[in-house]
């Protein structure tokens, strides 16, 4: 940009300040950042670096995007059951206890799939990873499509619930690890992005479906989900294996190749090469016991490693214990107390929660680089905090009113926006940077698994505990919850903006650094001013 200026401006005859520095000629000089180059060679230079520059963008665009897909499934099944259950309830006839199981059981059988996907993605790759999970996946699909009972019904779930929880955990692993630094946040929350588009694709299928007969109905929304899929195998043609990993296997030209992809200068590729390869030089006299080293470390970890372990997995848990997904799978049964009546009516207010979800989240990608993990927090479980406590006293004192229905519906799309502008998609970015290279898969496993517990202890309990103490109520625990989330955030949560994964680590080794914040409250007010 500033080489076309510095050349229209000779061109016109009209100079700066400086303007005794140019010589008018074929090849003119100037001086720039205190030395001589010719503008002949300056411009050749610039054209060069901003086509190299935008092919490595967009190349790493592209790979994050089909990572990603995973993340469609998970999302697709999360909004698509929420209304699915209402004609599942209607054709089997099951009851609130099997309601309960059927909608949980994903998030409980799918730590399971965590817990093997980090010791997986180290035996075949990341790439390989991320296969296995559609297929898995894809196989839960079509049995729970074809199911002609609950038993069977069930079945497909415990299949589908396997491959969500090697998606969710491999997809921001292998991001991370092929992302610049400067670009790493706003990557590693697509996996959010691509959730939240599922979940508003599933809330579009509830409602495009919901007026064939009921035996059918939820076998077509339920059967959609194998289609992300179909992308997902094209996509395996696309993205490479991630570079950090094969550094791990000692392919070290096959990681070069990809970091030159991936990085928009030869030395930047050398500067990230011998980065992993100093992370992973400590691993090399462990490979005997390396999985029983890593989950001893893990399991009874030093001082940094805990902090980092405190971080990552309280972020995991508070990201969920804060309702959400409560508030997504059970959306129609929050409408239904707000006293909203009729199936179509019910699915159409989700279709808004969905739009909102999504819309919010693409807000997040662009902030999160630019202003920081920490404000994005702040602002995000300080909003939802309060949209919690607005939806409790709606629920509770203007209940089937069109005053009531209106609050219930802003306070659910206000929760939701604040998650998908934080914590939603943070958190991923989170546990996916601030472990070191010999632990990050099985610690972000880790941290995933305390994601789904905690999404299947809340979703196989709501309607039971909603029955207790009411619907309002349960919403009034969450926002106590919440306001507990802030509390964490400003304890425990440092801030990795901009930093690469080896200087974070480093953050954990210091206490100070680590509970100390280079992002204080009053940065998340001055972003508050923005919005």
């Amino acid at each position: 940009m500033g080489v076309e200026e510095n050349r229209n401006a000779g061109q016109n005859g009209v100079f700066g300040s400086d303007s005794s520095e140019f010589q008018l000629g074929s090849k003119n000089k100037y001086k720039r950042m205190k030395s001589e180059v010719t503008e002949e060679e300056e411009e050749e230079e610039d054209g060069s670096f901003t086509k190299e520059n935008r092919g490595t963008k967009k190349y790493v665009f592209a790979c994050a995007i089909f990572a990603s897909l995973n993340s469609v499934l998970l999302g697709y099944d999360v909004g698509v059951m929420s209304g699915a259950i209402l004609f599942i309830q209607e054709d089997l006839k099951i009851t609130v206890v099997q309601q309960e199981l059927l909608v949980g059981i994903l998030s409980i059988i799918s730590l399971f799939g965590s817990l093997a996907g980090g010791k997986t993605s180290d035996a075949i790759g990341r790439k390989w990873t991320i296969a296995f999970a559609a297929f898995i996946f894809q196989t839960g699909a079509a049995v729970m499509a074809l199911a002609p009972s609950y038993e069977v019904l069930m079945i497909g779930r415990l299949f589908a619930g396997i491959g969500i929880g090697f998606g969710v955990m491999i997809a921001p692993v292998y991001i991370a690890e092929i992302s610049p630094s400067v670009a790493r946040g706003s990557l590693t929350s697509f996996p959010e992005i691509f959730i939240n588009l599922g979940i508003l694709l599933g809330y579009i299928s509830n409602y495009a479906f919901s007026g064939l007969p009921v035996h059918i109905s939820w076998r077509v929304m339920l059967g959609v989900g194998i289609i992300p899929s179909v992308f997902l195998g094209f996509a395996l043609f696309v993205i490479p294996e991630s570079p950090r990993w094969l550094v791990m296997q000692n392919r070290i030209e096959e990681a070069r190749i990809v970091l030159t992809k991936t990085n928009e200068s030869e030395k930047e590729v050398e500067e990230r090469l011998a980065e992993i390869q100093l992370a992973a030089a400590g691993m090399a006299n462990a490979e005997n016991n390396e999985a029983k080293a890593i989950w001893r470390e893990i399991l009874n970890p030093s001082p940094p490693v805990r902090r980092m372990l405190i971080t990552g997995c309280g972020i995991q848990c508070f990201q969920q214990i804060t309702g959400i997904d409560a508030t997504v799978y059970y959306s129609p049964t929050i409408f239904k107390n707000a006293g909203i009546k009729g199936n179509t009516q019910l699915l159409a207010a989700t279709v808004i929660v969905g739009v909102t979800k999504t819309v919010f989240i693409l807000v997040a990608i662009f902030l999160i680089d630019k202003v920081g993990r920490k404000p994005l927090l702040y602002v995000s479980t300080i909003g939802m905090t309060t949209c919690l406590l607005g939806l409790s006293l709606a629920l509770a004192f203007l209940g089937n009113g069109k005053l009531g229905i209106g609050l219930a519906i802003l306070a659910v799309c206000g929760n939701v926006a604040f998650f998908s502008v934080g914590i939603g998609p943070v958190c991923w970015v989170l546990s996916s940077e601030i472990f070191p290279l010999r632990l990050r898969a099985q610690a972000s496993a880790l941290g995933a698994v305390g994601s789904r517990v905690s999404s299947g202890v809340i979703t196989m309990s709501f309607l039971s505990v909603s029955r207790a103490i009411t619907v309002a109520g349960t919403f009034f625990v969450f926002s106590v919850i919440s306001a507990l989330s802030v509390v964490f955030v400003h304890t425990c949560v440092p801030e990795t903006k901009g930093k690469s994964l080896e200087e974070i680590e480093m953050i954990f080794h210091h206490e100070g650094e680590w509970q100390g914040s280079e992002v204080e409250m009053g940065d998340a007010q001055r972003l508050m001013q923005k919005e």
